[in-house]
């Protein structure tokens, strides 16, 4: 991969590798959201998608979570204007606003555990929506932290 390749290359034009490098593993995109019918402003719960290893921040069947998840985020054949629904750390989000990569996303930093260390992870707070009555979910909303840089 080309240094900086982010700055000088459109989403689309990335490739596979690329791509999946500019995920920093936060786990935040893994969060139930809910969206106002009158407003459409968008909510993110703490609650996360059953498929989601909270731990490790990782999805246990990333190969078949559409499949599994109908609702799960496929960020690559998704619609920029539907990126709304990324959380305002995500890279493809900031990309796609032309902005750039905060200075613990793991490729400005060159430690993938900058994510952890700023916080940006979802580990420390999230509860499956295993353990979570869909009724209940409104009772979940949270503000995302972003950290300063």
């Amino acid at each position: 991969m080309a240094l900086d390749f982010w700055e000088n290359k459109p989403l689309a034009e990335m490739t596979d590798e690329e791509w999946e490098s500019l995920c920093d593993g936060c786990a935040r995109c893994c969060l139930l959201k809910l969206e106002d019918e009158d407003t459409s402003e968008l909510f993110f719960t703490n609650v996360s998608c059953h498929l989601l290893n909270i731990e490790q921040c990782r999805c246990k069947d990333y190969r078949n979570r559409k499949f599994l998840v109908p609702e799960c985020l496929l960020v690559k054949s998704m619609a920029l204007a539907d990126y709304k629904w990324l959380p305002e750390s995500c890279a493809y989000r900031l990309i796609s606003e032309a902005k750039p990569l905060p200075e613990w996303h793991p490729l400005i930093s060159g430690d993938k555990n900058s994510v952890k260390l700023a916080g940006i992870t979802i580990d420390a707070f999230a509860v499956s929506e295993d353990f979570i009555h869909p009724d209940q979910l409104e009772d979940h909303v949270i503000n995302l932290p972003l950290p300063d840089d």
